[in-house]
């Protein structure tokens, strides 16, 4: 076993073995007073096709008598004036469906509210259909919310922890339909390698010809190797499985350093190099205060009392700045430690990585999220 080594199933994916994502609209009932209320006429719209699908009249009976149009209208009115949805919110409802998976197993659903509505927690999602892309029906949706968020607002204080209105239910679906693969079909199966890279698909269609003869395997591109598989569904199977267990060296990744601009953190990975460059780091601190004052005129002069803000502008730097010198193709181990001698922030790293790149000097692509 080689040190450095991964195995196949860590660097590729099965070509048409994929997940696939479901969508889908829903009502979330039982809620403490924190729905959407009478603020949304599509929730209100929505209770009331789901009840007419039970056999529930929103409406309410009018009489066996003929009231006439006018008392009709009233009594409706009257009869939709009960319908309270304070305690109903209209949810989207999306979900994940794992590849092979078979009708009759459940999977996991998040829920998050599309209205007004406050606050999930305690509520309970009445069935909603989970479409795929195609519009077909995949799962069904039912379940009580998980919900970590809290929301709690008292004498016009309002605390909020989290996010209160969006939860999760484990398990909360049921698959209707399966999802059919190329896999049990296909005379040939192609793995993708996650990083596109020529060394690395090249090494592990080295590999699987060494293991089970050559022509086995043939990299196609820097992403794709196409196996000759079995064509019976158990030899296939545990051939795959042999696959993917295989140890394989892949190829240095591509030189890349990914910046956090907004939480100042950087990665760095071991392929960076530099060239020959020298770096200047100082700290230069700009204050400003301002005082304000009130200007009244003499007390038989004709004028108008006057604010006046008075600002005060200092600049000043922490020192001389401080330089070091990178020599021709440095690797991380120096980076760092150059960087960690003049005592730089996170923030200071970035800037100084920045400008390594911009002025050449950075074998490397910067990537800032």
């Amino acid at each position: 076993m080689t040190v450095s080594a991964d195995r196949v199933k860590d660097l590729t994916d099965v070509g048409g073995v994929r997940s696939n994502q479901l969508v889908g609209y829903g009502l979330v009932v039982g809620l403490g007073g924190t729905g959407d209320g009478k603020d949304l006429s599509f929730t209100g719209q929505s209770l009331k096709s789901f009840l007419s699908g039970l056999g529930v009249s929103v409406d309410g009976p009018i009489s066996e008598f003929d009231l006439g149009d006018s008392l009709r209208d009233l009594a409706s009115q009257n009869a939709r004036k009960d319908l309270k949805l304070e305690n109903v919110a209209a949810v989207m409802v999306t979900a994940e469906l794992p590849p092979f998976i078979k009708p009759g197993q459940r999977i996991d659903i998040n829920v998050s509210a599309i209205g007004v509505a406050s606050s999930l927690r305690g509520g309970n999602l009445i069935m909603a259909e989970l479409k795929g892309v195609d519009g077909q029906i995949y799962a069904l949706a039912q379940g009580p919310l998980t919900v970590t968020g809290v929301s709690v607002n008292a004498a016009g204080t309002s605390v909020e922890i989290g996010v209160p209105t969006s939860g999760r239910i484990p398990n909360g679906a049921i698959v209707e339909r399966m999802v059919e693969t190329p896999f049990n079909n296909s005379s040939h199966v192609v793995l993708n390698v996650r990083d596109a890279d020529f060394s690395t698909s090249n090494a592990i269609a080295n590999m699987i010809n060494e293991t089970f003869g050559w022509g086995t395997a043939e990299a196609l591109d820097s992403v794709s190797v196409a196996l000759l598989v079995p064509d019976e569904g158990r030899e296939r199977v545990a051939f795959m499985s042999a696959i993917e267990n295989l140890e394989v060296v892949p190829g240095e990744p591509t030189a890349r350093v990914i910046v956090n601009s907004r939480t100042g953190t950087a990665v760095i990975n071991r392929s960076v190099r530099v060239t020959a460059a020298a770096v200047s780091h100082g700290a230069i601190t700009v204050r400003i205060n301002t005082d304000n004052n009130v200007v009244q005129p003499n007390a038989f002069a004709e004028g108008e009392t006057v604010e006046v803000a008075n600002a005060d502008i200092q600049v000043s730097e922490a020192g001389a700045g401080n330089m070091f010198m990178f020599e021709s193709g440095v690797e991380l181990r120096d980076i760092v430690d150059a960087v960690n001698r003049i005592g730089a922030t996170p923030s200071s790293l970035i800037a100084i990585l920045e400008a390594l790149k911009r002025s050449g000097s950075l074998r490397a692509e910067l990537v800032v999220i």
